[in-house]
């Protein structure tokens, strides 16, 4: 077995990629007894990892085109990484991408972490689908008009699961719960939105959650606490956005979709970029206490992971850099933090700074440990019984 101290090249992760991606056995890979495995599965985490492992395990990176980089096989070796998201670029073919999850398992396996890795997309329905021409076909805005609609959802959250699984992936970064405003706005133009109706949306969603969290794959209801009422122009990707709704509004429309798939045991929650005066006039939403703290954990009551959107997002331009901002969202409590620039350099400038903040003691050391407990345990919820690479 390849150790931290021996880098594996990515001609050999390729190999061993593509061979098991195929059935084949590598015995170059001796995978660890049972008891050695449980041995390793019940060791702490912060009792084996240094600070920039431990942050590293709540950094989600990325990478440009189809053929992972040298420094990310590195990095994630190193046992610096919590995850990869994959985007369209990164993925030709099921088949391509499957072996790529494999090479990253192993260069995960021969480092000192010991739960699964995260793997994820964003595989929502219709327009947004990085799997292409897998489903779910429909977009929600189809499910949300179809009769009968909840049937559809379930199938939609099935099929997802299903289509993620079969390339090894373990996570989905949907469904989308935002409740539209008007035809045609931001979540109405591309299908991203069940309905402009709460219960409609909150049901369909919830029953998207259920049947693809009893398939392995991860559920992640978004964009908390609801992107509904933003205009077509107002896009936290591009440039800053506030949405001045009542906190009346907002708790009853907004945040009350989100309750039906909380209920149901949603695995993660992610925040919107967007600014909620009538909850924090300063802070958008992934980088404010009264949101993430307040809103989503004390009156809602989520107690799974909670993840950002992508720090990389220009509504963050008043915000300092890619490390600056993760170090904030830590600070509002959020547990996974998504570097989506397609650069391993932002991911590991995020986990440089949030290490020196945890050393300079700027991160609360009790919050990230419980923020830390809480990623191990969704990763090894999704890795029951293995103990190495598929």
């Amino acid at each position: 077995m390849n150790t931290p101290h021996t880098p594996i090249s990515r001609r050999t992760a390729v190999e061993a990629g593509t061979a098991l991606a195929a059935g084949m056995l590598l015995g170059a890979f001796a995978l660890p007894s049972p008891a050695d495995a449980a041995v390793r599965l019940r060791r702490p985490w912060r009792a084996t990892l240094t600070p920039t492992q431990q942050v590293g395990q709540r950094v989600i990176f990325s990478y440009p085109g189809p053929t992972p980089p040298d420094s990310l096989l590195a990095q994630i070796e190193a046992g610096e990484v919590g995850g990869v998201i994959f985007f369209g670029e990164n993925i030709e073919s099921p088949t391509q991408i499957a072996a790529v999850v494999e090479q990253l398992k192993w260069a995960h396996y021969a480092g000192p972490v010991t739960s699964p890795m995260l793997f994820m997309t964003d595989q929502e329905g219709g327009l947004v689908r990085r799997l292409r021409g897998q489903p779910p076909l429909l977009s929600e805005k189809q499910i949300g008009l179809s009769t009968p609609a909840l049937p559809q959802a379930s199938a939609a959250g099935d099929g997802a699961g299903h289509a993620l699984a079969a390339v090894g992936m373990n996570l989905n970064l949907a469904p989308v719960l935002d409740v539209f405003r008007e035809p045609g706005d931001f979540d109405d133009e591309f299908g991203r939105s069940y309905s402009s109706d709460l219960q409609v949306a909150g049901a369909l969603g919830s029953a998207f959650v259920t049947a693809q969290q009893a398939t392995g794959i991860a559920a992640t209801a978004k964009h908390f606490p609801g992107l509904g009422a933003a205009t077509r122009s107002q896009n936290t990707d591009l440039t800053p956005v506030t949405l001045d709704r009542s906190l009346a509004e907002l708790r009853s429309v907004d945040e009350a979709a989100f309750v039906p798939s909380i209920l149901a045991g949603v695995k993660l929650v992610m925040t919107s970029w967007a600014v909620y005066p009538a909850i924090d006039p300063a802070q958008p939403a992934g980088l404010s206490t009264s949101i993430v703290q307040g809103e989503l954990r004390n009156r809602l009551h989520f107690e799974g992971v909670t993840i950002t959107d992508a720090l990389e997002a220009g509504a963050l331009t008043a915000f300092g850099d890619v490390g600056q901002r993760a170090v904030l969202a830590a600070l509002a409590g959020m547990d996974l933090l998504l570097c989506a620039g397609r650069d391993v350099a932002e991911g590991q400038a995020a986990v440089t700074a949030l290490a020196q903040a945890l050393q300079a003691q700027t991160l609360n050391p009790d919050h990230f440990l419980g923020a830390l407990r809480r990623v191990r345990g969704l990763r090894e919820g999704l890795g029951v019984g293995r103990v190495g690479p598929s």
